[in-house]
């Protein structure tokens, strides 16, 4: 983690109690995924771009109706990553055989690599802080991150 994030976070006043923990899943997301970001930029992709990436790699010949609801985004927030991971080939998408208006889509090779080097940075920086905590943390980071993630 960069002293500037360290910093940063320190300086904040606390309204609440749990502002503290806010601010560490602010700065934990920013410090995850800083490297991965900036891999993402030098490709001319972002985030959004990196999630659906992620997704589709994990749902081969995932149909976008799928893919929408697993990102929790409107038909409109995807058309434009979408289209980009189109136009640039890291994506293919085809017709499904049961369903002819509906798309299916795929990573190519190029798409793979773009995909395992953002996960990569970000792996990296959970097995490393999940190393330095143990066992115990990770269990226990875990079991509040799924609490979180199923309040939606």
């Amino acid at each position: 983690m960069s002293q500037a994030a360290g910093l940063h976070r320190a300086s904040l006043d606390k309204l609440h109690d749990l502002d503290a923990a806010l601010e560490l899943m602010y700065y934990g997301w920013r410090g995850m995924t800083l490297q991965a970001d900036a891999y993402l930029a030098k490709q001319g992709l972002s985030r959004p771009h990196h999630r659906i990436l992620y997704v589709v790699a994990r749902r081969p010949d995932i149909a976008i109706g799928a893919l929408i609801e697993i990102l929790g985004i409107s038909k409109q927030a995807l058309n434009r990553p979408l289209n980009l991971l189109l136009e640039r080939k890291l994506l293919t998408a085809k017709r499904s055989p049961e369903q002819h208006r509906s798309k299916l889509l795929r990573l190519t090779a190029a798409g793979q690599k773009v995909e395992q080097t953002a996960s990569g940075h970000e792996r990296k920086v959970m097995r490393e802080a999940f190393d330095l905590v143990g066992a115990p943390g990770a269990a226990a980071w875990m079991a509040v991150m799924g609490t979180i993630a199923d309040n939606t």
